[in-house]
């Protein structure tokens, strides 16, 4: 590493993917300043700023650790001592238990090339059908909608330099000024409507500049979408003809809005009928101007209903005529680095790469061509992620797992019932570059590198194919994953060259496994990526990238966009007398997912070192707890420690909790796995809970 280098790439953190240079200074070691990039244009959040500091944690590893068996510690081994190790333990537990008992279970924060490494190790390597990843947590729900809306899932389906242009958008659970700060940038021309219970700091920025803040009951967000809807037809705001060139079935889908005057939906939700109907008119009026966007987030998607919502959601925008004209839309507001090409590339347990289907017999035969294997060899689809998760060490589940770049024993559902899970593994391996709260419990640890230091590409919000540059190489002794799996395969029988360790081998590979599917990479070539050009997929060999979607056709077969009939039912559990209030998660602006990384940051630890829970002053004085004290927050499946922090503009109804922390302090100790029938997606936005003061320590 030289001096006085600097190298431009992209930030670790969310799908925003902000371009940074990260320059060496004089002890060798990097700092982050902000790039001009059309997403971040020249801004950085907290987290970006700090970015690099994550590379030099005091406790980073550096050397593979193994114990030598569960009552035993975590000891130092040498490389081939644990990678012999792993793959003696997973062929044994495979010839007693069959190629299921091996899980793989990967992230959305894993480069393309890994993630589509990842799924190939897993059916051809292990055979195993049981892979999934943390972005079945995040974006699984909208994935889903807009698949049935739009027979294609790409988060935003258009540029975000295009929402700037707009006169107002609508953000449906999603709170960017937190959780994506330099994308308010985009936001700050708009105005804008937030659908959020809390008043959180999008909800502000709206109410500061004109906008509009719909604060619904939690688990309440599906009626508030009928009443909106209900309320733009009733006040003359739909676009008939585009309903009738361009889409099918909004005749079913009134029939359930139908029944949502504002009235009605205010009783259900809370929100105040003349706001529904304020709403429907600023939203309208910029629809007939075709400069209105509907965008959604966590918020309105992790609930067991999540995937109708998000139907809702698109069905308010398809019947204002939003979708497929430049200017206007619906997008997903990706949450993790890698949401989008994560979700693309066969982690996913039904899917092959290129959002190529793992039971579609031509996707089969497409796949297994480029990998060079029978297409009868590929196990069929496997369990979602918490399923998953919840299946391991019971009988019939996987005895084993391999975890690559996530943490669910604090980003999972019912975190004590996950912890339980875990424990009752034969063997677990988990790759990471420190102890995480679930590395901590595995049998042996992989030390392997980070984003700074090594290449591949990203997938941003936009759809966007990214390439984050190596600016320094890994400390000795760490692997990177792609060499971590190259060396376990080849110990399990694989041919070293079906499993190379360089990114851009590997995306070559990639982009002919894709080649046709719907999220076509067979154009991202190293040379493209390097110039500069906007690679959108799809973006086939020799064509032009494609930054707007739809804008002719919608990927049905017939062109058109579908509207889905969906119908409001209640959250899976509801308050009662023992748990009398609804308590909802989210983001900080200074930490991100599990916390592993932004945790051991001093400056962010120092902005957020604990995990609070934020009451209203009355709520806060019944429950006979003050400001700054230690409360206990218990749900039906566990409970939760944190401090109180009053907020007069709260819900008298709703607690909110980060999900950043772990241990006594994990927000998901009281969330609830019920699933969404379709996306997979735990209901995290609403359980029932009680507050009281703690007990002293």
């Amino acid at each position: 590493m030289t001096h006085g280098t600097s190298t431009q790439t992209h930030c670790p953190y969310c799908a925003l993917q902000c371009a940074m240079h990260l320059d060496t200074g004089p002890d060798g070691r990097l700092a982050a300043r902000p790039a001009d990039f059309p997403t971040n244009r020249g801004g950085l959040c907290r987290k970006g700023w700090t970015s690099a500091e994550v590379l030099t944690v005091p406790d980073r590893l550096t050397r593979p650790l193994m114990r030598k068996d569960r009552g035993s510690p975590l000891t130092e081994v040498d490389w081939d001592t644990a990678l012999d190790h792993i793959a003696e333990r997973l062929l044994a537990l495979r010839a007693e238990s069959g190629p299921d008992t091996v899980a793989v279970f990967g992230s959305g924060g894993l480069t393309n090339e890994k993630s589509y490494t990842l799924g190939k190790f897993a059916r051809l390597a292990l055979a195993t059908s049981q892979i999934d990843y943390n972005g079945r947590f995040c974006m699984s729900s909208a994935a889903a909608g807009s698949t049935k809306a739009f027979g294609l899932d790409r988060g935003m389906p258009f540029p975000l330099t295009d929402v700037g242009q707009a006169e107002v958008v609508l953000l449906a659970g999603a709170n960017p000024a937190e959780t994506m700060p330099p994308m308010m940038g985009h936001l700050s021309a708009p105005t804008l409507i937030v659908i959020d219970p809390r008043r959180s700091a999008t909800a502000r920025v709206a109410l500061d500049n004109g906008g509009l803040h719909l604060a619904p009951r939690p688990g309440t967000d599906l009626a508030l979408a009928l009443g909106l809807l209900h309320a733009a037809r009733v006040q003359g705001w739909t676009d008939d003809d585009y309903l009738a060139r361009r889409t099918t079935g909004f005749e079913r889908a009134w029939e359930h809005a139908a029944a949502w005057w504002p009235e009605r939906t205010e009783q259900v939700t809370g929100v105040p009928a003349a706001r529904i109907r304020a709403a429907a008119d600023l939203l309208g009026a910029a629809a007939r101007n075709r400069s209105a966007y509907i965008l959604t987030g966590r918020g309105t998607e992790q609930h067991a209903k999540g995937t109708d919502t998000v139907s809702a959601w698109i069905n308010l925008a398809l019947a204002l005529g939003l979708p497929g004209r430049q200017g206007s839309g619906y997008g997903c507001i990706t949450g993790q680095g890698n949401g989008q090409g994560g979700r693309e590339h066969g982690q996913k347990a039904d899917q092959l790469p290129g959002y190529r289907k793992i039971a579609d017999p031509g996707d089969r035969a497409h796949v297994a061509g480029v990998w060079g294997v029978d297409p009868d060899t590929l196990p069929g689809p496997g369990r979602s992620a918490f399923e998953l998760l919840d299946a391991l060490g019971e009988g019939g589940g996987p005895r084993a797992m391999l975890l690559f770049g996530s943490n669910p024993l604090v980003s999972a559902p019912d975190s004590e019932r996950m912890r339980s899970r875990v424990a009752s593994l034969d063997f677990l391996v988990a790759a990471d570059f420190v102890l995480s709260e679930t590395a901590a419990m595995a049998d042996v640890v992989l030390p392997v590198a980070q984003w700074a230091e090594e290449s591949g590409t990203m997938t941003n919000l936009e759809g966007r194919i990214l390439r984050r540059n190596r600016a320094t190489a890994p400390p000795e002794g760490v692997r990177t994953d792609l060499e971590v799996l190259s060396a376990l395969a080849t110990r399990l029988g694989q041919p070293a060259e079906r499993f190379p360790t360089d990114p851009d081998t590997v995306l070559a590979e990639l982009g002919r496994a894709s080649a046709g599917g719907a999220a076509d990479y067979s154009g991202a070539t190293p040379e493209r990526l390097e110039s500069g050009e906007a690679l959108y997929w799809p973006v086939l060999a020799d064509a032009a990238p494609t930054p707007r979607l739809f804008l002719d056709a919608f990927a049905h077969s017939d062109g058109r966009a579908r509207l889905v009939a969906v119908a409001h039912r209640p959250p899976a559990e509801e308050t009662d007398e023992d748990f009398p209030l609804l308590a909802t998660t989210g983001r900080l602006m200074g930490h991100y997912q599990s916390g592993a990384q932004t945790r051991r940051v001093p400056e962010l630890s120092a902005a957020e070192p604990e995990v609070y829970v934020e009451v209203h002053p009355d709520t806060a004085a019944r429950a006979g707890v003050a400001a700054g004290e230690w409360a206990t927050v218990s749900s039906r499946r566990g409970r939760t420690r944190a401090r109180v922090r009053l907020d007069h503009t709260a819900r008298l109804d709703t607690v909110f909790l980060p999900f950043h922390f772990g241990g006594e302090h994990s927000a998901n100790n009281l969330t609830n796995p019920a699933l969404d029938p379709t996306s997979r997606m735990p209901e995290f936005k609403v359980s029932a809970v009680r507050l009281e003061p703690a007990p002293a320590p």
